[in-house]
Order: structure tokens, then C-alpha cells, then sequence
């Protein structure tokens, strides 16, 4: 060992005692106490895994050991820093760096010693922080396919879950994303294709013919339920896609195209596009992009069943809502109804006008439960109603009648379901006055109201319709002169829940008061101010199905 080496360790004990004789340096090696042996200090300072090395005050390197020679071959003992990774740090004055050096990923550390002197200690953290930013990324990734989780759980109808597939990538995935698809029910047989990009504002879409989905390649093996890999964008231009493309959007440097599998068949394909600038897709990638679109298949599958229900919901709805009254010579008729579904407006709840020779029939009932279900029974009970009366209208008759005939309906889904009933034969009379004649079947007791106020009940009773055989039933006759009305309506009413603590029932005797303010009033008047005070009890709590219907003579 030459005199010069030897001096540089000294040199580099004597700042170590500086700090003091017990201390450590970062790297947790206890510091010799002076006078030590100048071959063991630079045995220590060689077993270390980081760079070591001294600058003295005129910035000049003392002392480097084996790791520096490793990770900092541009460093030099007697020259300074310029031409190192730590050149900008200490031209700045920082106490610590980061950067990339010779393929690896460096981070430094100043220690100050005396006389102006400093001590840099330099790791290679290449593999710590590739392990940070894989971290990073799967967090990322986690985060993204949470999002759209969330965001596609949320899109009910097909068009918002198409919309969202194609806008949830952009921009974290690619630049542009387009989703192609073929609708469920088709006028023309052409594929459809939602478009978002990176700067659109808003979703766009739109149709194109098969040769233009032909030449996006791997898309009609996509559409085909076949994964395909990322590659290159064909060409230089953009021939043959502008269709696809917006205008000014570049020609893009790689494309990768998924299959979005649904229930039996391909729901779409997702189509993902990278700008020349970006990288293009790697292995993690791929994965998270088959992920995703396997997600968005399913959303998109769910999304279809809804529209189905949804639609068939509708026209459900169409046919059993309750109808508009006809207008009968000698009465006057008012119906209201309130659902107890938020979003179908239909249930077991149900009124009906069907006119006769010289007068009508009504019909005020309820179906156990409520939803579809309840809707398709009360279907068949008016269905049946419509075709019975033509041969029979007297109404206790006309109850036995379809009280059979739902018992004979061979459908163990009904089983169990009760109807109460309430039918009515009305006739104008000579003398301006309205006679009635009602039939129970297990419903509430119609009310009259008469001109001074008094509500009076009328008892019917009777058993429920198409529960048990043998089921009997009553009728009762009563006269209406002009200035009285019959209101009739479902348990519905009654119970409405509201008030204070929207648990309190709007009971009979509410009921009957608003019917007693409301004498006098015409039966649509009387219909609508009996809603509005339901309505306002039950404040927006939910409620069981309401059906009502008023009767009253016209006095001609």
C-alpha cells in the first residue's frame, strides 16, 4: 500500500472521529475509534453494501471504497464530482439525491463532517423500487377495476352501460376506446359502436357496414368471442377507419381488441387505442384489459335483461292500468289510483266501469299482494269480468260466477292469492236519482256520503273471490238521489302510513272526515281531494296499492 492510500484512510478515520466516538454513519457500521489500522478501515469500508466516499473542502474526492467503484466508475479519488449522478446535488447544496444512473436507480445521502468536509453514502435501490412502482401499479389497477365495478353495477339500461364501457379506459387504459356491438333487436343487421376519446366531451356513436369492421384487425374475431394480442396500427393513415376514428385523432401506434363475453354469446368488442407518444401494451396490460371487458360483458349482459324486463313491464302496465271511465247517461263517475311500487305503476289494486243496457257495472278490487305478480291476477279477474258480464249482471250472480272461474284456472302460482270484491249494478232512475245494487265479496264497506255530511257505510260483507269453494256472497240495494255520492275504494286507503313518524296508519275515521269536507263536491272533486290529503299523510313514504272509485247521479 502506497503512502498515498494510507493517508487517504487516515484522512478518512480522522473525519469519522468527528462525529464522535460512539457515533455510526447511515449505514449503521459502529465508527472505529482512531488510532485504527489504515488496512482494517478499508477492509470495513469494502464490506459495505453501499458507496462510500469523502469530499474535502475544496470539493475533491478523499476516499472511495469498492461499492463506489461499482456503482460510481466515473468517480475519481482527487477529482470532483462534475461528472457524477451526484453533480446536480452538489452544485445545489442538497443533502440527498435520486436518479438513474448506468441502468440502475441510485439514492444518496450527505453526512457533513468537520472542516467543510462530507460523506456521501450511495445505494442501488434498482429492485426497491421496481418492487415500489409494481406496487403502485397494482394499486392502480385495483382502483380503476373498482371504479368501473361501482360505475357498470350502476348502469341499468344498455345504452348508459355501453356508454360507460367506452368511457371508463380513456385515459388510464388508452387514448380512444370504441365498443362495437350488434343490437339486441336489430332493424338492419349492422354493427353499432360507441367512441371515446381522450378530448371528447361526450360519448359518441354511430353505425358502420362490415367492411369497415373488417378492416380493425382482430375485431371480427373479437365479435366472434376470440381474444386477440396487441399490435401494431396498420399502416401509416387512416384509410378505410375514419368512420371509427374522430376527426383529428391521429393514427395511432398499437390497438388491442377484446372480446366483452355475455350470457351464450359475445356481448361486443372493446377496441383500445394508444397514440405513437405512449407506450404500448405490456403483459399486466393485457390482463387488466381482458378483466375489464369481461366486467363490461356482464354489465352489458345485465344491462339487456333490465331493458327486457323493462320493457315487457311496460306493456304490462299499458294493459292493466286502470282505464278511463266511459261517460253513462244519468251518473257521474271519478276513479284515482296510487301504485305501491316506486318504479312500476302497476299492482293488485284495481277499479272498472263496464256499461249495460240502460246503466253500468262497477267493479272495485284488491289482489293479494302487490308487483307483477299481483297485476297478472288482477288481469284475469277483469278479463273475466269483461267476458261474464255478457251473460250474467246481476251482481252476486256475476261473483259466484267468476269466483268459479278462478278457481278452475289450473296455475299453482295462484294458489293462495285472495281477491276481495266489490260489484255494482247501477241504473238511472226517473226522478234524477241513482239505484244501486252491490254485491261483496270480502271488500271494505262502500261509504255514502250525503248532502248534510253524513257518511254512512253500507254492509255488504261476503267472502273473499277465488279462495275456498263454496264461497258465498251477499248484495244490498240503496238509492243515491242527486247531491249523493257512493265512494268506494281498497284497504289501501285506510292504511296508508304517515303522519309525524310516518308509522301511523290514515285510518277510517281520517277517511271519513275528508269525505264529510267533501260533501257536495262533484265525484272527480271528491276523488282528488281525497288523494292530495293521502298523499300528503304519507309524504313520500312508500304505501300499498290505492285504488278508489266515486259514484254519484246527475240529477237529470
Amino acid at each position: 500500500m502506497t503512502s498515498t492510500r494510507e493517508g487517504a484512510f487516515a484522512d478518512a478515520t480522522g473525519e469519522w472521529a468527528d462525529e464522535g466516538r460512539s457515533g455510526r454513519p447511515a449505514t449503521g457500521v459502529p465508527l472505529p475509534t482512531p488510532p485504527v489500522d489504515a488496512e482494517l478501515a478499508r477492509e470495513l469500508l469494502d464490506g459495505l453494501d453501499e458507496a462510500v466516499l469523502t469530499t474535502n473542502g475544496a470539493g475533491l474526492v478523499g476516499l472511495a471504497n469498492a461499492m463506489a467503484g461499482e456503482l460510481l466508475p466515473d468517480v475519481v479519488v482527487g477529482t470532483d464530482l462534475a461528472r457524477s449522478p451526484l453533480a446536480a446535488a452538489v452544485a445545489t447544496g442538497a443533502d440527498e439525491f435520486e436518479g438513474e444512473h448506468l441502468g440502475r436507480r441510485l439514492r444518496g445521502v450527505r453526512r457533513a463532517l468537520g472542516g467543510n468536509r462530507s460523506a456521501w453514502y450511495v445505494r442501488d435501490v434498482t429492485d426497491e423500487h421496481a418492487r415500489a412502482e409494481e406496487l403502485l401499479a397494482e394499486r392502480r389497477r385495483t382502483r380503476f377495476l373498482a371504479r368501473s365495478g361501482r360505475e357498470l353495477g350502476l348502469a341499468l339500461e344498455r345504452d348508459q352501460a355501453l356508454r360507460a364501457v367506452a368511457t371508463l379506459p380513456v385515459p388510464y387504459l388508452a387514448d380512444l376506446a370504441l365498443v362495437v356491438h350488434l343490437p339486441p333487436t336489430p332493424t338492419e343487421y349492422r354493427p353499432h359502436w360507441v367512441r371515446h376519446a381522450a378530448d371528447d366531451t361526450a360519448p359518441a356513436s354511430g353505425a358502420v357496414e362490415w367492411d369497415v369492421v373488417a378492416a380493425v384487425p382482430g375485431l371480427v374475431e373479437a365479435l366472434d368471442g376470440e381474444p386477440t394480442d396487441p399490435r401494431r396500427w396498420p399502416g401509416t393513415g387512416r384509410e378505410g377507419f375514419d368512420p371509427l376514428l374522430p376527426a383529428g385523432f391521429g393514427p395511432p401506434a398499437t390497438l388491442l381488441v377484446s372480446p366483452m363475453p355475455g350470457a351464450g354469446r359475445t356481448a361486443g368488442a372493446l377496441v383500445l387505442l394508444r397514440r405513437s407518444e405512449r407506450a404500448g401494451f405490456d403483459r399486466r396490460d393485457v390482463e387488466l384489459v381482458r378483466e375489464f371487458a369481461a366486467r363490461a360483458g356482464a354489465a352489458l349482459t345485465t344491462a339487456q335483461l333490465h331493458d327486457e324486463q323493462s320493457h315487457l313491464a311496460r306493456v304490462l302496465q299499458n294493459s292493466l292500468l286502470p282505464p278511463k271511465l266511459p261517460t253513462v247517461a244519468g251518473m257521474s263517475l271519478a276513479g284515482g289510483y296510487r301504485a305501491a311500487g316506486d318504479s312500476l305503476r302497476i299492482g293488485g289494486d284495481f277499479y272498472d266501469v263496464l256499461p249495460t243496457d240502460g246503466g253500468a257495472l262497477f267493479a272495485v278490487g284488491d289482489v293479494c299482494g302487490k308487483g307483477v305478480g299481483a297485476a297478472v291476477l288482477t288481469g284475469r279477474v277483469r278479463q273475466s269480468l269483461q267476458t261474464l258480464r255478457l251473460v250474467e249482471q246481476q251482481p252476486r250472480e256475476l261473483l259466484r260466477l267468476l269466483d268459479q272461474a278462478l278457481l278452475d284456472i289450473p296455475d299453482a302460482s295462484r294458489r293462495g292469492q285472495l281477491t276481495t270484491l266489490l260489484l255494482g249494478a247501477l241504473r238511472p232512475g226517473p226522478e234524477g236519482e241513482l239505484r244501486v245494487r252491490i254485491a261483496g265479496g270480502g271488500h271494505p264497506a262502500p261509504l255514502v256520503i250525503r248532502a248534510d255530511g253524513t257518511v254512512t257505510a253500507v254492509r255488504v260483507g261476503g267472502m273473499p273471490v277465488g279462495a275456498l269453494p263454496g264461497a258465498r256472497f251477499t248484495a244490498t240495494d240503496l238509492l243515491l238521489s242527486p247531491g249523493e255520492l257512493l265512494f268506494t275504494r281498497t284497504d289501501g286507503v285506510a292504511e296508508a302510513r304517515g303522519g309525524p313518524h310516518g308509522t301511523e296508519i290514515f285510518g277510517e275515521r281520517r277517511l271519513r272526515r275528508a269525505l264529510a269536507a267533501g260533501a257536495g263536491l262533484s265525484p272527480a272533486a271528491l276523488v282528488d281531494r281525497v288523494l292530495r290529503e293521502v298523499d300528503t299523510w304519507c309524504a313520500g313514504h312508500r304505501h300499498d296499492d290505492i285504488a278508489m272509485l266515486a259514484i254519484g247521479p246527475t240529477g237529470d
